[in-house]
């Protein structure tokens, strides 16, 4: 096969990838019905991007935490709301703090950061922050660490802030029933809120640092945003990825389930007369649950110029940057290829599905190959424009129109292609045109 081949890597790594799916529901909308798109014309069944993203972080950090891949060993980040809590549980695990003290002390810190925090009335959500913040893995510990070395500042600080948010609630709830009795609010300063006293500037420098990317390699990928402290830095991902779509117009089906009640069937399977057995018959339960069946295309890109600097930014040499970011590339790749949204797992062997071809290539600018699949494919045998089954038809659609565009974007290069279907890769060795390179793993798609 020709392969335009280059040993310099482009800005740009391109993977695009297709993958049959039966009976299955890796995402629904808020009905718990699939979500779908109109593309060409036809409704499309739809696996938003937001779901295999995650999944492929995931699928990344747990191969990381349990030192297995290319970035086995290095940091990670974790996306909760749950930061007090952690704070909270190391600092009685690890430095002996009471519980109690323990999580109003983590809380405060943290709220006084800038994050706000639920309803403290509700105890389910009291102790969570209003938004999700991705962090390293270990900036729980991080701040807990410092509140114990600072523990006498720290500890007066929090009975100052907390007393005046005491108060402050008081006299919000003042003015609330001022304003049900119909009274006029006074306009004294001593019937204002008392105001919080500030964190000191040592322990907020601490908090910021915990919290910042520092070398969490899925921060530098995936990027984050976190709006509520304007000190805290943001980091535009180095990782694009599209939602992934049907070929062909989408086809759901409505599965009508009965689930048995194991101790009713009992009574039944044991009854001495027909009576008995009639009273314990029926199912336990019944419902509709929604499931897909089709050939999806998903593409996603890596910017290695953003994904390296996001790396210097975060202290990082340029040697332990370019070192991190090859490992990085190693394994975002390999999650791509392997990863997949839990949702239904159990009920439907979702997670065991492997692609049928994944496409990379370099070049200095991203490259979507959606238009590729515009018009459906029609799978229809008595069709006489029908393509055949859609697996194999969406291969070639999508190699032709690699091939189609490499030849007139110079900067496209080295072209690989992994599959784990015999047929498809029968099928590939036999498009002499395609210009691309069977490889036998993910590792084999990075340059």
């Amino acid at each position: 096969m020709t392969v335009n081949a280059s040993p310099a890597k482009s800005q740009f790594l391109s993977l695009h990838l297709l993958e049959t799916l039966v009976a299955v529901l890796p995402v629904r909308d808020e009905n718990g019905a699939p979500k779908s798109i109109v593309y060409g014309g036809t409704e499309r069944h739809m696996i938003t991007s937001q779901a295999r993203r995650r999944a492929e972080r995931v699928h990344a950090r747990n191969r990381a935490n349990a030192g297995l891949g290319a970035l086995a060993g290095r940091n990670t980040g974790v996306r909760t709301r749950e930061w007090a809590l952690t704070t909270a549980r190391s600092l009685t695990s690890e430095h002996g703090w009471d519980a109690d003290e323990a999580i109003r002390t983590a809380r405060a810190v943290i709220e006084a950061t800038g994050l706000k925090f639920g309803d403290p009335a509700k105890k389910t959500v009291a102790n969570l922050t209003k938004v999700l913040l991705f962090a390293p893995k270990d900036a729980g510990a991080r701040i807990a660490a410092h509140i114990t070395e600072q523990a006498e500042t720290v500890r007066a600080w929090t009975g100052e802030y907390v007393a005046a948010q005491t108060a402050a609630a008081a006299a919000k709830a003042k003015r609330n029933t001022r304003k049900n009795a119909g009274q006029e609010e006074a306009k004294t300063d001593g019937d204002g809120e008392p105001s919080l006293p500030p964190l000191p500037k040592a322990t907020r420098a601490a908090v910021l640092t915990a919290l910042a990317p520092r070398d969490a390699i899925d921060i530098a990928l995936y990027g984050r945003f976190l709006a509520e402290i304007a000190d805290s830095p943001n980091v535009d991902g180095a990782v694009q990825s599209s939602h992934a779509f049907t070929v062909h117009e989408a086809e759901q089906v409505d599965d009508f389930y009965a689930a048995a009640d194991d101790a009713k069937l009992d009574r039944k399977t044991n009854a001495l007369d027909f009576l008995d057995a009639a009273d314990n018959s029926g199912a336990g339960m019944t419902g509709y649950q929604s499931l897909i069946t089709g050939t999806f295309y998903r593409h996603a890109v890596l910017d290695r110029l953003r994904l390296r600097r996001n790396l210097r930014a975060a202290g990082m040499t340029a040697e332990e940057a370019e070192e991190a970011s090859v490992a990085a590339e190693t394994e975002f790749v390999t999650a791509f290829v392997e990863a997949f949204p839990d949702a239904k797992k159990n009920s439907t062997a979702s997670t065991g599905s492997l692609p049928a071809l994944v496409l990379a290539f370099e070049g200095e600018r991203p490259y979507n190959y959606a238009a590729a699949f515009q018009s459906p494919i029609d799978e229809n045998p008595e069709d006489k424009d029908g393509e055949g089954p859609a697996g194999p038809a969406a291969v070639k659609r999508l190699l032709k129109h690699h091939a189609f565009v490499s030849r007139r974007r110079t900067d496209i290069r080295a072209g690989r292609v992994l599959t784990y279907d015999p047929r498809i890769d029968e099928l590939v060795r036999t498009l002499e045109d395609a210009g691309v390179e069977p490889v036998d793993s993910p590792a084999g798609l990075t340059a």
